[in-house]
């Protein structure tokens, strides 16, 4: 029993433990977590981004800053606007499957 405990911590090693920590941080942030879904959806420029989830174009701007860096959503520029689209197809199903989750009853039992 103490070799598997000890094959899968050895398995993960701390730029894979650091990389899964700023993934489930980007995603526990209700902003960024409907920013992501609305990006799951469609291609959007901060206005619509801004203007579909009534947030302040500031606040989205930092957001998909953050989302940007961490490599979950990336930027194509047409004109004078630039848009904004998932780039992580593994982060983006975790998030569907999660979402699929709690509305299949999950956020009652933990409420």
């Amino acid at each position: 029993m103490d070799q598997v405990a000890d094959r899968k911590n050895a398995d993960l090693d701390e730029d894979t433990l650091s990389a899964v920590s700023r993934i489930f941080k980007a995603v526990s942030e209700p902003t960024r977590i409907r920013i992501l879904y609305l990006l799951s959806q469609q291609e959007c420029s901060v206005t619509e981004i801004a203007e579909g989830l009534e947030l302040q174009q500031s606040t989205v701007s930092h957001q998909l800053r953050f989302l940007k860096n961490l490599r979950l959503v990336k930027s194509r520029r047409s004109g004078k606007t630039v848009y904004y689209s998932e780039e992580d197809e593994h982060v983006m199903n975790l998030l569907a499957q999660t979402i699929d989750h709690a509305r299949h009853g999950y956020a009652d039992k933990i409420n």
